[in-house]
């Protein structure tokens, strides 16, 4: 038998009806249940510390995660230890934000909020639509193409960036490499930030970004807070020349004093890409497959690191 290890009750039937599978719940904290824990499912909700001990798992091969940022696990991830990420379970919670987030910032649902808390039926003349616009989306992975999908049914065109040039695929004819963005970024409404927090996208939406964009682009962060120079973004905003909606932030929790709170031309939600009732239903199917593989001998998918 297989033991593993689960971060969260909602995933531990999923779990323990695995054949093969022994289940144990385990969110990382306090002493493990059992030394002989083979698979841990890290939970969910990234609780502090909940990473720091996996080289006290001594019988250790497998870490999976659910969420999609895997970033936080790798300085406490043990030699050997193949690390697994959730590629998939939050294309639909995400896409979702993500695309709400920017329906919102360009059709000045912040602005009704504020006029509802005083009872003012007022407007400043016509919003911004998404349609026809023109957004480019920073990151082109399966959460990428679920926004992108999203967005196209919203009549506006997109352009996909990722870490290289490929060919396109069902949606687009062609997927640009971030060497292109300087060239593309004058040319944008939107753009909707989606990639992995690593090395190389730590710190990319920088001043020199923000100013290649034309006047009233939005941007849209769904993914890390510090892929965004928070101080160039805060100049750029404070001016009210660009606008932005971020569900992520840095630093995250944003303080209650942070001048970002201030600007009617920045829309902040916390952190919730993923928190939706979309989440656990794809959680489980995932976990249950991933599962699956692992005790027929297949390995895990969506590997990251090993």
């Amino acid at each position: 038998m297989t033991v593993v290890s689960v971060g969260n009750q909602e995933l531990f039937d999923t779990v323990s009806a695995v054949p093969g599978v022994e289940a144990v719940l385990f969110d990382g904290l306090g002493t493990p249940p059992r030394p002989d824990i083979e698979v841990f499912i890290g939970p969910y909700d990234a609780r502090p510390h909940a990473f720091d001990d996996l080289g006290e798992l001594h019988s250790l091969k497998a870490v999976q995660l659910v969420t999609a940022g895997y970033e936080h696990v790798l300085p406490t991830l043990p030699a050997g230890v193949v690390l697994a990420n959730g590629a998939g379970i939050h294309n639909t919670s995400t896409s979702e934000l993500a695309l709400a987030l920017t329906l919102a910032a360009q059709r000045g649902i912040p602005d009704f909020v504020r006029a509802a808390q005083t009872g003012s039926w007022t407007h400043d003349g016509d919003y911004p639509s998404l349609a026809d616009r023109n957004v480019l989306i920073l990151g082109y992975g399966e959460i990428g193409r679920a926004v992108a999908r999203r967005v196209l049914a919203f009549e506006a065109s997109v352009t996909p960036v990722a870490s290289r040039a490929r060919a396109g695929d069902d949606l687009v004819d062609i997927v640009h490499g971030t060497d292109e963005l300087p060239a593309l970024l004058p040319g944008h409404d939107v753009v909707i930030v989606v990639v992995p927090l690593t090395d190389s996208t730590r710190g990319m939406v920088d001043a020199q970004f923000l100013a290649a964009l034309p006047d009233n682009a939005l941007i849209v962060n769904v993914a890390r807070g510090k892929v965004v120079q928070t101080d160039a973004l805060l100049v750029e905003c404070r001016s009210g020349r660009l606008r932005a909606a971020l569900d992520v932030t840095d630093p995250e929790p944003l303080p209650a004093d942070h001048p970002l709170w201030q600007l009617p031309n920045v829309l902040i939600s916390p952190h919730v890409g993923g928190a939706s009732s979309a989440f656990w239903p794809r959680a489980r199917r995932f976990v249950d497959e991933q599962l699956r593989r692992y005790v027929a001998g297949d390995g895990l998918q969506h590997v990251v690191s090993s």
